[in-house]
């Protein structure tokens, strides 16, 4: 579902003022010690990663779905679905049988039941799968039969209306659509999607390049062109309008690489180059209006950064990620500063403070405070 905008199963007003007295403390502390501090008492008081063993570590976790603090599920390489309900203690291996040659770039998690997992590549490589009871069965609901597309992302606007998208067929993207859950998926018709750019595609990076907000604006990520895009539908993907970031692209490594927005006008953008020993001296920008124009960050994260969530009850706080570390904004995207140096690819945050991340080495972690 929407990244920013799940709330914790059963969650009532009263737990809701719980969870932003206890956001703002953390965001206060946050603000005050930085995390990688960790050889001081102070710096153990204040939130920061903590590392929960996954016991995958050949395993890349791009994709994660936080349902609340103590539930979350994370995929990744070698076909390989995670879950856990205490917190990260424990993890289960719920992966999908007979899925180990593909990747789970994405999965959206309903409940600590219900998900769907996006597997990304060329051809049948992309396929989705839905479980019912916690991963102890899978249903494969989709399977790319066109060697020309390749599907990056998917999201949910509730329980039932979700989108997937892929790479661009006869020069547009595609856009799968389900109306059941996941169930089932049908490609919807592209007469009202923009012309891709010359080499332009979505990053399969951290199941952030497809992002919703509400129940019928969504968001697509691009890169690889000349120009960095990101395009906004306002009626579940039938029709979109397309807007230029000041985030380089130019190169096929180089982009928009993911997207969260806190409603329908306030977003932001996080990317850059990949590549290790190239920089990305433009990674951020920030949407007040919905997408219609976007502004460069005047302090933007260091480095390329491939996740981003806002953290929940703050109209300023988001963190973003990538591989060589974590970032903090308290001004809404304007200015960012490093708060962790751990490697991770993808964040999410949940309304009970249920901050998680994942990435490389089967990295996962929870916000501690």
């Amino acid at each position: 579902m929407a990244r920013q905008g799940r709330t914790a199963p059963g969650g009532r007003t009263g737990r809701r003022v719980v969870a932003g007295v206890a956001c703002a403390a953390a965001l206060a502390a946050l603000t005050a010690v930085p995390a990688q501090a960790t050889g001081s008492a102070s710096a153990q008081r204040a939130p920061h990663w903590e590392l929960k063993d996954s016991g995958t570590p050949e395993v890349r976790l791009r994709g994660l779905s936080a349902v609340s603090r103590t539930t979350a599920w994370v995929s990744g390489t070698q076909g390989t679905v995670l879950r856990t309900t205490d917190g990260g203690a424990t993890w289960r291996n719920v992966s999908p049988p007979g899925a180990g040659e593909l990747q789970f770039r994405d999965i959206e998690a309903f409940d600590a039941r219900r998900a769907v997992v996006l597997a990304i590549g060329e051809g049948e490589a992309s396929r989705v799968y839905r479980t019912d009871d916690g991963g102890a069965t899978w249903t494969e609901s989709f399977r790319n039969t066109d060697a020309r597309a390749f599907y990056d992302c998917l999201t949910f606007f509730d329980r039932r209306h979700g989108l997937a998208m892929s790479d661009p067929v006869d020069g547009k993207f595609r856009i799968l659509s389900t109306s059941d859950g996941g169930r089932s998926w049908k490609v919807l018709p592209d007469e009202g999607m923009p012309a891709a750019l010359e080499g332009e595609a979505g990053f399969a990076a951290s199941g952030q390049c497809l992002v919703s907000s509400g129940p019928k604006d969504v968001w697509l990520a691009t890169g690889g062109a000349a120009r960095a895009r990101v395009l906004h539908s306002a009626d579940r993907g039938r029709t979109w309008t397309a807007t230029d970031t000041p985030i380089p692209a130019g190169d096929p490594a180089k982009g928009v690489f993911a997207l969260a927005f806190r409603d329908r006008t306030h977003g932001l953008a996080v990317g850059g180059d990949y590549r290790a020993d190239q920089a990305s001296p433009q990674a951020g920008a920030v949407t007040r209006d919905g997408g219609r124009t976007w502004r460069p960050a005047a302090t933007p994260p260091p480095a390329y950064r491939s996740g981003v969530a806002w953290l929940p009850h703050s109209r300023t706080a988001a963190l973003a990620v990538g591989p060589t570390g974590t970032d903090l904004t308290t001004d809404a995207g304007r200015t960012w500063r490093t708060v962790d140096s751990g490697s991770y690819d993808t964040v999410d945050c949940t309304a009970d403070l249920g901050c998680w991340a994942a990435g490389e080495k089967g990295r996962v972690a929870r916000l501690e405070s």
